[in-house]
């Protein structure tokens, strides 16, 4: 080759290098990648009765064995630089319940909370703050499950007084207010009753937790909702 031709050659090459410089558009790995797959994620709801109806239809498409198919890689990217979960959930730490897939939620949209027995502490009511007021959450729910260990361990302290190992008897004494009246009544499938009951003094907790809370509630820019998880169907009774 001259070195006319070569000279042309150089000089086109770093023409292109320098149009895609402006473009801002970078060659990584042979492949393309706009600016657009940095932006910030999008919510997926706005508003507290379009983020309820999103975890109800999710969870009715997990029930049904009938989830949606997603790109967890692309998905990964796109949250790489930022999140904007929809909904808190504030859960069990039971194993057997995974909320990301109990609403058929990608990875991003639900800011999850999580103690044995889905009761408000200090730290899980601070996080569900952050939730809410610095990531825009629309919904909190508080969700209990059948065949909770911790609620059947409350029940039977409450009932016979057992003194448990540990740190886990603080457990029993932080759930006692919430399940304590249901003990009493001492109707029929008990540990389905103390269940609700947790849930429900929990979420009466968190409607009235000032001043972050209660303020988003009051304006209606949150709503706080109580289910329970059935382990073995899948499906969320909101209660």
């Amino acid at each position: 080759m001259c070195d006319a031709c070569a000279n042309t050659a150089i000089g086109r090459r770093r023409l292109m290098q320098g149009s895609l410089a402006l473009a801002g558009i970078s060659l990584i790995g042979g492949s393309l990648l706009p600016p657009a797959a940095q932006a910030q994620p999008v919510r997926a709801a706005d508003t507290p009765d379009t983020a309820l109806k999103l975890l109800v239809d999710g969870n009715a498409r997990y029930a049904a064995n009938q989830p949606n198919e997603r790109d967890f890689s692309a998905n990964r990217a796109n949250t790489a630089s930022g999140q904007a979960p929809f909904a808190s959930i504030l859960g069990c730490a039971d194993s057997r319940v995974a909320p990301e897939l109990a609403f058929d939620q990608r990875p991003g949209n639900l800011f999850v909370v999580r103690v044995a027995g889905n009761f408000v502490t200090n730290e899980g009511l601070g996080s569900l703050e952050f939730g809410s007021a610095v990531l825009g959450t629309k919904l909190i729910m508080v969700l209990g499950h059948t065949e909770c260990g911790a609620v059947k361990a409350t029940v039977e302290a409450l009932q016979k007084g057992n003194h448990l190992p540990g740190h886990i008897a603080g457990l029993v004494t932080a759930m006692k207010p919430g399940i304590e009246p249901a003990v009493k009544k001492a109707g029929t499938d008990l540990v389905e009753q103390a269940t609700i009951a947790n849930v429900r003094y929990n979420v009466k907790r968190l409607v009235n937790a000032s001043p972050i809370l209660t303020e988003l509630v009051a304006k209606n820019q949150l709503r706080v909702v109580g289910g329970v998880y059935d382990l073995a169907t899948g499906k969320v009774a909101l209660i």
